[in-house]
């Protein structure tokens, strides 16, 4: 999405990031990095994040959002079918799009009452080769694809799972719909900002966090089970008191990945 890390999806300035260089291997990471048995070899994050046609607005968000460790973690490879939630303008869609590669196939969901800005950038994307293996889609969260789109290998839901919480989203249906989605073995990887413990959802439309074991146990109710952990965006100093939108410091967010069992 585009305005939160747009890796979904961060909005703008809600990242303090310090670059600590492109690790795209898998020691980064706990857990496996794609869907057991896949056998296209990954590609090199950091080139991809360094292509020459990527917009100038794209590379400036980098520099906030350091997207190689994001999209190296989710393990997408060429040929993958990607669902990414929430893709908002399309700073995440376009990556993963780029990583699948033209025999790949990515989906990009917004709620039908997608608006301003965030339209307006995703339509102007759509219009470039990057976008080509793309279908964007405009559908509620909890019935997020068409009934032809199934055997997903992996889903992204990037700093936008906290939305969700105050919207009229069923969020058990949903989650039971992205399960049934996805292929055995297929993953799901969700980043979002870390609430307080204690403060559930309950913070989520004023400071645009979300507690991370709410999270969790809301996943795995869908019959997911966590298999790895991103820690590239830890920042434990964090006092999680403040609205991401006007960070005074570093923002702590987790990134978790589930797969569907085998």
């Amino acid at each position: 999405m585009e305005p939160r890390l747009d890796m979904a999806h961060s909005r703008p300035g809600t990242r303090i990031f310090v670059a600590l260089g492109v690790l795209a291997g898998a020691a980064l990471f706990a857990g496996p990095s794609a869907s057991p048995g896949w056998a296209q070899a990954a590609p090199d994050y950091a080139a991809i994040v360094a292509a020459p046609d990527r917009s100038d607005a794209d590379r400036e968000a980098d520099k906030r959002r350091d997207p190689a460790k994001l999209i190296g973690f989710t393990g997408v490879r060429p040929g993958m079918k990607v669902l990414d939630m929430g893709a908002g303008g399309g700073y995440s869609t376009e990556l993963m799009a780029r990583a699948a590669g033209p025999s790949g196939k990515v989906y990009g969901q917004n709620a039908p009452d997608l608006g301003g800005r965030a339209k307006e950038r995703i339509e102007a994307r759509l219009q470039t080769p990057a976008m080509k293996n793309v279908v964007m889609l405009a559908r509620p969260f909890d019935d997020p694809l068409p009934a032809d789109a199934r055997d997903l290998d992996l889903v992204t839901f990037l700093f936008y799972y906290h939305d969700t919480t105050y919207m009229p989203v069923d969020r058990a249906e949903m989650n039971r719909k992205l399960f049934a989605a996805l292929k055995p073995g297929g993953i799901l990887v969700i980043a979002d900002h870390s609430a307080k413990p204690g403060d559930g959802t309950s913070v989520a439309k004023t400071i645009h966090r979300i507690e991370e074991s709410v999270l969790r146990r809301e996943v795995e109710a869908a019959g997911f089970k966590l298999v790895g952990e991103g820690d590239f965006f830890r920042h434990p100093e964090d006092t999680r008191d403040f609205s991401v939108n006007r960070p005074t410091g570093p923002v702590d967010e987790f990134v978790l990945k589930f797969q569907k069992p085998n």
